[in-house]
């Protein structure tokens, strides 16, 4: 909800919309970016699993199946962004398919101690699906540019993972969700406690960045954006062949 306030109050980068339209800006590396999802997604299994705070006895029973059910979210969330940009856009999308995976991740994170095999990868291949059409709904019909989907990857998602427990949560052997016996009770306390954070989120983050942005600021000049922030933060071109050919063209 943060990143949404955030994109919303510093706006579109230049050139994102023309008459109206979005133009897509893709990132300059791919291989780079794929390589940091896989980072980020084997980083996951110390981030779910170590939530267990012990690796011993039945707390290694507890804290592997937290890593179980993780990787299989985050599959599943690859494999229903793919199929569905696939589907949309008669190409797999890479992109689309990284951000899946992370959305998995993200929809697995609230309840990996409380979920099983089939409700993680119920969770993660829905939060994939999920992601690709809020990105596209944030950056075409609300005409937000979040650069790198940020709320659809993370708030979305992230909602979907809350609610999801009270659909497949498991307490041990016991059936806690809507689907497997448990009753509504669990997802309406996870519904009450999504809505509380996403709102305090969106309060406290719009106050403190509309003060950022009526005295610090919230971006660069439009110089040093065109420029880019390699230069203008650090004095020197990440990538100089490319800025020469571009000078040179």
């Amino acid at each position: 909800m943060a990143a949404l306030v955030a994109a919303i109050l510093v706006g579109p980068r230049l050139g994102k919309y023309v008459n109206g339209k979005a133009v897509n800006i893709p990132g300059h590396n791919k291989l780079m970016g794929t390589l940091g999802v896989f980072i980020l997604w084997f980083g996951w299994f110390g981030f779910n699993g170590g939530s267990q705070l012990a690796w011993g006895g039945d707390d290694a029973v507890g804290a592997s199946m937290v890593v179980l059910v993780t990787n299989l979210a985050a599959s599943a969330g690859a494999l229903g962004a793919l199929f569905l940009s696939w589907a949309r856009y008669k190409k797999p999308n890479l992109d689309m398919t990284l951000n899946g995976a992370l959305a998995g991740l993200v929809s697995i994170t609230a309840g990996c101690g409380n979920m099983g095999e089939f409700g993680a990868i119920a969770a993660g291949f829905i939060g994939g699906i999920i992601v690709v059409f809020s990105m596209e709904f944030v950056e075409q019909k609300l005409k937000i540019d979040d650069a790198v989907g940020a709320f659809s990857v993370h708030g979305v998602a992230g909602a979907w993972g809350t609610l999801v427990i009270g659909l497949w949560g498991i307490d041990g052997d016991t059936g806690i969700g809507l689907f497997n016996g448990g009753g509504s009770s669990q997802f309406i306390a996870q519904l009450i406690g999504m809505l509380s954070y996403a709102i305090w989120a969106v309060v406290t983050s719009f106050i403190f960045l509309s003060i950022l942005k009526k005295t610090l600021g919230l971006r660069v000049t439009e110089q040093e954006e065109i420029e880019g922030l390699d230069l203008s933060e650090h004095g020197a071109l990440a990538y100089p062949g490319k800025r020469q050919r571009e000078v040179e063209s």
